[in-house]
């Protein structure tokens, strides 16, 4: 036994060095940990497990008979986070520079079955050359693999992609495919076709920092939801927004210990400007609301004009979707519908409840947001609401007009508690605009045409103006003192804990993408 004590120790140490010293250096010369280290510095001391440490290739052909590693450029296994069960891969770039084999594949396929069978997060450390050029269509079927099994696991347990070095070709589907991309800054990129085939296809000449870098994807494409400066901070990332979430999609994310105490927040009300069109920033609305240091912001460079993220209520997790009127005035577009959207739609599928803060002055109009298809994407938004059964809670704080008043988590969409600020203004359109069209013949045949505008102005705003005509009709339940906010949202989150509301039987229904 002891012999083969010794072998088994001698075969591990192997597969420990991976790619080997010089490898290894290469890596770190790079500001890059090595697969190994990321797992040590993601997972609690001591949990990682690993499975198929031993697992090598089958391909013989150009030579790679004679060229065998252990674990195969990929390392898999299972530990915990805090506490909690999750499944880990880190693709090793000094093994065949991570690049992607039929075995490789298949361990990546063992745990992401084995975290849909018993209920834990999946994630996946990315950072690899592309297919193994040498097995040819094998290494693309091993994609295709998990490519599958990504989209069975999707709304069942949470998938987060962290791409940690290169990450193209069809290799960047399996990351689309999950719910959250985190992208290390200046170290990796994502694309489907790197800058020799953009050159040589269409004569640009472009980087690969910016075709596909963290800045590129987190600003320009919204690819990436969150950037980290480097591998540790990219980590500690992950394992913060997985404080958010629950195991899956049986289950609640876990509350922190908190005793209610004095949860008036008087400053609030002098966050909304006494002119109603001053900008002022909604993330201190949020951060006012929340527990102290809890938000956690999601894609904060990407369509600015709207912000989500996560926070704790009363130690409890809530989805925040946010209009931000310090960005084009808080408008939904193309870009900022579809973020929204999409963050909707994983909050629903993990149970998590969403507080939804409105100050939109309606649709962003224009030439190029109507040929992007402003109507499909706005639609995307209304749809994620609509079909949401978590409880919900919309706070408006200052412009709710039109269309967009509708979409944001409106009463007559399913939310459940709708408050307002009395500061909260209600109607189809902005006091100028609408006066243009209600009092037309007036305004024309007035001698002071000025006054006249200034007098119907206000004649409207005192109509419309104020959250009170739709108090009025039910659609408000409560007018509320922004000081008494929080407390308010505690209690009616505490009240909507049991909610249940399911989806009319059906296969599924036909978002429009």
């Amino acid at each position: 036994m002891k012999d083969k004590l010794n072998l088994l120790r001698d075969l591990q140490g192997e597969a420990f060095a991976g790619g080997g010293e010089k490898r290894i250096a290469k890596q770190h010369e790079k500001g890059k940990l090595t697969a190994r280290e990321r797992v040590h510095f993601l997972l609690d001391e001591g949990s990682f497990e690993e499975i198929g440490m031993f697992v090598t290739h089958r391909t013989t052909d150009f030579g790679m008979d004679r060229q065998k590693i252990y674990g195969d450029g990929v390392i898999t296994g299972f530990g915990s986070i805090d506490g909690r069960l999750v499944y880990v891969f880190a693709q090793d770039f000094t093994v065949f520079g991570g690049s992607l084999s039929e075995t490789h594949a298949e361990k990546i396929c063992k745990i992401m079955d084995m975290a849909v069978k018993t209920g834990a997060p999946l994630i996946g450390l990315n950072d690899s050359g592309g297919a193994r050029i040498q097995e040819g269509v094998s290494s693309l079927g091993g994609y295709a693999d998990i490519f599958y099994r990504n989209v069975r696991a999707s709304g069942v347990i949470p998938q987060i992609s962290a791409i940690m070095g290169p990450c193209a070709g069809g290799a960047v589907y399996s990351p689309a495919m999950t719910d959250f991309i985190l992208m290390v800054e200046d170290t990796s990129y994502m694309f489907v076709t790197g800058p020799n085939v953009v050159k040589t296809v269409t004569n640009e000449e472009v980087s690969s920092e910016a075709l596909g870098g963290a800045m590129a994807h987190a600003s320009k494409s919204g690819v990436t939801h969150l950037t980290a400066p480097n591998d540790i901070e990219c980590l500690a990332a992950i394992r913060r927004l997985l404080s958010f979430m629950p195991q899956n999609c049986e289950e609640k994310p876990a509350s922190l210990p908190y005793t209610v105490g004095e949860e008036l927040r008087p400053h609030l009300a002098a966050l909304i400007p006494e002119n109603p069109n001053q900008p002022y920033d909604m993330r201190e609305v949020i951060t006012g609301i929340m527990d102290d240091q809890s938000f956690m912001e999601i894609h904060p460079y990407y369509a600015d004009n709207i912000v989500v993220g996560f926070a704790r209520l009363g130690g409890k997790s809530v989805g925040i979707v946010a209009n931000q009127p310090m960005s084009l005035a808080g408008v939904l577009d193309v870009n900022s519908s579809k973020k929204a959207a999409r963050f909707v739609r994983f909050c629903d599928s993990f149970n998590i409840p969403l507080l939804v803060l409105v100050d939109v002055p309606g649709f962003l109009p224009g030439t190029d947001q109507e040929w992007n298809a402003i109507i499909t994407n706005g639609a995307k938004l209304l749809y994620a609401f609509s079909e949401a059964t978590v409880p919900r809670i919309t706070l408006i704080t200052r412009k709710a007009y039109g269309g967009a008043y509708d979409v944001m988590n409106s009463k007559h969409i399913g939310a459940d508690l709708n408050y307002a600020w009395p500061s909260a203004e209600i109607a189809v359109m902005g006091a100028k605009g609408a006066i243009e069209i209600i009092f037309k013949k007036e305004i024309d045949e007035a001698v002071d045409r000025d006054a006249k505008i200034r007098e119907k102005e206000a004649e409207y705003n005192a109509t419309f103006a104020n959250p009170y005509k739709a108090a009025n009709r039910g659609f408000i339940d409560e007018v509320i003192d922004p000081k008494d906010t929080r407390r308010k949202l505690i209690k009616g989150f505490q009240m909507l804990e049991h909610k249940v509301d399911r989806l009319p039987q059906k296969k599924h229904g036909n978002i429009p993408l």
